[in-house]
């Protein structure tokens, strides 16, 4: 059989059809409010269908065809559109938006790259190096530094900072730096669930449940270290074979490390974390600590800006609109008694409805489609507890399923270290079905 009509690619290639099929009707529809006024409420809700359905496949898939658009910029087009439609005002749209959530992503990502540039996360890996002798604890420090940080300090940041530094310590050590990439990624996932600012959707739940910052840690905190426990016990037994050899004698490069820069992170993370369990605002926190850190004369303010991602910030403004737009549109009490049938109160169910959404779409996609849902459940907080920690948890189940997944992928793929889709899915499969036992259990029993 021809290459080009190999199973993978018919897969992919009927995918890209479908969004563009989709994309094309989206367009038709949003402009037939403008061709016939007088059909405004069925052509408004053929729009919103249609613009959702495009968006979210678009969404899932990652790339439009022919067009070298990315997620970001699908999202905003999507939200462009339900307004062109007339499926929302501008206005509406301002207000679909959630600006906390917004907020405390940039915040963090500003004390991030503090430390970022400040040479912290440096000064971390070289400490750990110089006290682990073995592959196996090397493997098991990683894990635990990876997932300790993404617990508070966003998940997707923790990534684009570790993987490159594990990837030169590996390298320089002559050991396969799968394993190790592996465990960057994985125990991020599992790290993040445990606070509200280990990853985007947890800050989009802190937002809409108002569950307070040690409320939401006391709960999913258990969960998170036995997930990490998991983590270094299925790498090890799976990649026995790499995590044997000699003691690691690494011959660390010098150091730049700025510090008074490292002090100031330092104390102002510290200051933002002490903030966020003594009760205050999450969003308000993180913000002005952030600001208060641009107050300085060591680093220019677009060294700092540099760092943040900027089309997350843009993804999400887009996603509010389109899940707005098709709720608006969409969300009929028909739907919502067909919904309640499938028994989403039970936190097994939920769970798995959770776990399969988010790797069909996403994880921010699947909360934002779960929320006018969750208003219909008895136990508010046990709900979105039980989406906050399905939802970060199944993205371990295979290298699309979270964008940290795909950060280190990216980072190997520059140094010619291949992680391919099996690589990753012998770990992450059975991870993926261990972790959300443990946390399915955890929180019916809890």
């Amino acid at each position: 059989m021809s290459s080009r009509w190999a199973p993978g690619n018919v897969v992919e290639l009927a995918s890209l059809t479908a969004v563009a099929l989709l994309l094309l009707l989206a367009l038709g529809t949003a402009a037939v409010p403008w061709i016939t006024p007088d059909q405004n409420e069925t052509a408004h809700r053929l729009a919103a269908i249609c613009i959702f359905t495009a968006s979210y496949l678009a969404l899932a898939i990652g790339k439009v065809p022919g067009l070298s658009i990315d997620r970001a910029g699908v999202a905003l087009v999507g939200a462009c559109l339900m307004v062109a439609s007339g499926v929302m005002t501008l206005d509406d749209a301002y207000q679909a938006v959630d600006m906390q959530t917004i907020t405390l992503l940039l915040g963090m990502m500003i004390v991030v790259a503090n430390l970022r540039i400040s040479g912290f996360f440096a000064v971390v890996n070289g400490w750990v190096v110089r006290r682990v002798h073995r592959p196996v604890l090397l493997l098991a420090a990683v894990v635990l530094v990876s997932g300790g940080f993404s617990a508070f300090l966003v998940n997707d940041a923790i990534c684009l900072v570790m993987a490159p530094l594990v990837l030169e310590l590996t390298i320089g050590l002559g050991r396969n730096p799968v394993p190790y990439l592996l465990a960057v990624a994985m125990a991020s996932n599992v790290g993040s669930t445990a606070t509200i600012t280990g990853n985007p959707q947890n800050m989009m739940i802190g937002s809409f449940s108002q569950i307070s910052y040690t409320q939401f840690a006391i709960a999913l905190a258990p969960v998170a270290l036995i997930g990490l426990v998991l983590t270094v016990v299925l790498l090890a037994l799976l990649h026995r074979t790499d995590l044997r050899g000699e003691s690691l004698r690494p011959r660390l490069p010098r150091l730049k490390v700025n510090r008074i820069l490292v002090a100031r992170s330092l104390v102002a993370t510290a200051l933002v974390v002490a903030l966020f369990f003594a009760g205050q605002p999450p969003a308000k926190a993180a913000i002005v600590v952030g600001a208060l850190l641009l107050l300085t004369r060591r680093v220019k303010s677009a060294r700092v800006y540099a760092e943040i991602d900027w089309s997350l910030l843009l993804m999400f403004t887009g996603l509010f609109i389109i899940v707005a737009g098709a709720e608006r549109e969409l969300l009929k009490p028909q739907v919502v008694d067909t919904v309640a049938r499938l028994h989403l109160a039970t936190v097994p169910v939920l769970s798995l409805v959770t776990a399969v959404l988010s790797n069909l779409v996403s994880n921010v996609p699947a909360v934002l489609l779960l929320k006018p849902f969750v208003a219909a459940l008895p136990d508010h907080d046990r709900a979105w507890l039980v989406i906050a920690m399905a939802s970060t948890l199944a993205g371990n189940f295979t290298v699309l399923g979270s964008i940290a997944n795909l950060i280190v992928v990216e980072k190997a793929a520059r140094r010619g270290i291949a992680i391919g889709f099996w690589d990753y899915f012998r770990v992450g499969a059975p991870l993926t079905l261990l972790t959300l036992a443990v946390g399915t259990s955890w929180l019916m029993w809890r």
